[in-house]
């Protein structure tokens, strides 16, 4: 029973699980690329991508929701982590501290990210749009 649960997971959800396979090596590349314009790819385009990772990502497990929800739901919470790169405890200096770390919750505060934040948003539900409406084709 689990393999055909599982297949009908890859059949609903391929057209998403691909967009992800582009995403997520941008997204790493993106944090160690150094050739033209490596402070924007690294910090700004990587923030876009983020939004999109974990939007796809979340289209992928609550398939019944609406993108401008989950979208919404993505760009606050980011908005929020960003916020939080302005304390310090220990616990969160441990785990930036790490590559991972890092790159999951930022080690740098700035407002800008916000904007770039929104760009992803805005990426991710014209994304979700064009992935839904050919999946319903």
């Amino acid at each position: 029973m689990m393999p055909s649960v599982f297949i009908r997971f890859i059949t609903r959800n391929h057209r998403t699980l691909a967009a992800l396979a582009i995403v997520i090596p941008l997204g790493f590349y993106s944090k160690v690329y150094s050739g033209p314009a490596s402070h924007w790819v690294n910090n700004s385009l990587g923030g876009v991508l983020y939004v999109i990772f974990w939007t796809l990502l979340f289209s992928v497990i609550c398939i019944r929701s609406r993108g401008w929800k989950i979208t919404l739901a993505v760009w606050l919470i980011t908005c929020i982590l960003e916020l939080l790169q302005r304390w310090h405890p220990q616990f969160l200096e441990a785990v930036r501290a790490t590559f991972l770390g890092r790159t999951l919750i930022g080690n740098s505060f700035s407002w800008l990210d916000m904007v770039h934040y929104a760009a992803g948003a805005l990426v991710s539900l014209l994304l979700l749009q064009i992935l839904r409406k050919q999946a319903t084709n």
